[in-house]
């Protein structure tokens, strides 16, 4: 196991900056995860975590020691990649068994650390099988395993789920994150499924444009986004937002729409215009008329399950809520919508940050 520390990392192919500046301490034995949209430097920096991408500054350590030169052979990093990358003329046994060959591992040793291997992912039945009669779900179990019987300081993942249909991604999901209670190895992970990242982490980084927007728990970047594009690229659906302005500073009173609101904030607005968020899992729309409720037009109904996704118009502004299955609420109908107030967000529109 090791801690992985970024210092002043930057890294440029020719006049593309793809990360700007990277100062990051991975602990020892954390589930950690990049996240972000497509072409944000995700899997670059996994790469130059294993050596397959050289810095264009700053230093890559590891306990302390610093990597930039070391070998990728010699890094002790175990990489799992979405294609799975399994040889196809090898048995499900002898891809797992290939790095402790690589070693030249005597034969019977190989044959108990394969067979150990193979139990904890659960396909002791399969080893007997080659690749292409395997299921994705179960190509990928044997890519973790070829992984982990290595016994790496570092594992690195890039989207390795992003090729299973829904429900498998679940499952294997709960697998990772049991499998690292249980190896408590370092595991960097990289994808743009936010909920992914949710699920599996200790804690994650949010990339956009080559920069950190926010490193936190799951917990934190949820409930505490740092700025705007924090606030829409973490939750699904995205957060609603709503252009407002400071109607008065002591105290704050903010113009929402029309609704006043007395948000407590840890930072004075700079200017008057500001943007509310408000997370669509917040807002309760139904036929039932309350304190402080807010009538609106239904625009769109979509069933989730135990509940439904409702788009409405509130005036001139179109808020994501959601609406119990009894209230078959539909298109055309007119509504009334809770807006907790201790659930908004308020951010700076110039800048985009929380406030």
């Amino acid at each position: 196991m090791a801690e992985i520390r970024f210092e002043n990392v930057k890294k440029r192919f020719k006049d593309i900056v793809v990360i700007e500046e990277l100062n990051l301490t991975i602990k020892d034995g954390e589930f950690f995860t990049f996240v972000g949209p497509s072409g944000c430097g995700k899997s670059t920096i996994l790469n130059m975590i294993a050596g397959l991408e050289p810095l264009t500054e700053g230093k890559i350590y590891f306990d302390g020691v610093v990597m930039n030169d070391v070998q990728p052979k010699d890094r002790d990093v175990a990489m799992v990649f979405q294609s799975y990358a399994l040889y196809p003329h090898m048995t499900v046994y002898e891809n797992i068994a290939f790095p402790l060959r690589m070693k030249k591992i005597k034969a019977d040793v190989i044959d108990k650390e394969v067979r150990r291997v193979a139990s904890v992912i659960g396909i002791e039945e399969l080893l007997h099988r080659k690749p292409a009669s395997l299921s994705g779900g179960q190509r990928q179990r044997v890519a973790l395993g070829r992984a982990i019987i290595r016994k790496p300081r570092v594992f690195l993942m890039d989207e390795p789920l992003s090729n299973l249909d829904a429900r498998l991604r679940i499952e294997m999901r709960a697998e990772l994150k049991k499998l690292h209670r249980e190896l408590k190895i370092t595991t960097v992970y990289v994808t743009h499924d936010q909920a992914e990242a949710m699920s599996l982490s200790d804690r994650i980084a949010v990339l956009y444009g080559g920069k950190i927007q926010q490193c936190g728990t799951p917990y934190e970047v949820y409930l505490r986004p740092a700025n705007i594009f924090v606030a829409g690229f973490i939750g699904s659906p995205p957060m609603n937002f709503i252009p407002a302005y400071v109607r008065s500073y002591e105290p704050i009173e903010i113009d929402c729409n029309g609704l006043i609101l007395s948000p407590s904030l840890e930072k004075i607005p700079q200017s008057d215009k500001v943007i509310v968020g408000i997370r669509p899992e917040d807002i309760k729309v139904s036929f039932e008329k309350s304190e402080r409720c807010i009538e609106v037009s239904v625009l769109l109904s979509e069933p989730a399950g135990s509940f439904n996704w409702v788009d409405v118009i509130w005036k001139d502004t179109k808020i994501k809520g959601t609406a119990a299955l009894r209230e078959e609420i539909n298109p055309g109908d007119k509504a009334f919508m809770e807006f907790p107030e201790d659930k908004i967000v308020i951010f700076d529109e110039e800048t985009g940050r929380r406030l």
